[in-house]
């Protein structure tokens, strides 16, 4: 079943990662080998999880990177659907049966 407005990833990193271990983005981020920038775009949901980021997340603080991939697939998805009436694309003919 689709979730509601899932969160994004970034949002269930900083509550469920960083924030429980008292992880600041600059220490979070030296720990993953990231940037200070990177992270703290993707806590802020500027910026999504890559699937290289997606695995540093599981090295450094468990759940699987399929996992964190797919949060951000999901929280992908929602947004575009809640825009989807402002995607406008024909139907492509399919061909008449013989």
């Amino acid at each position: 079943m689709e979730m509601h407005d899932p969160p994004h990833p970034g949002e269930v990193l900083r509550e469920i990662c960083l924030a429980p271990l008292g992880l600041s983005i600059t220490a979070a981020a030296k720990w993953l080998g990231v940037s200070r920038q990177s992270l703290s775009e993707l806590v802020n949901g500027r910026n999504g999880v890559s699937a290289e980021m997606a695995i540093r997340l599981e090295q450094a603080f468990g759940g699987s990177a399929d996992t964190w991939l797919r949060m951000q697939i999901a929280y992908d998805l929602w947004q575009a659907k809640n825009r989807g009436e402002k995607i406008r694309v024909n139907r492509y003919p399919t061909p008449q049966s013989a």
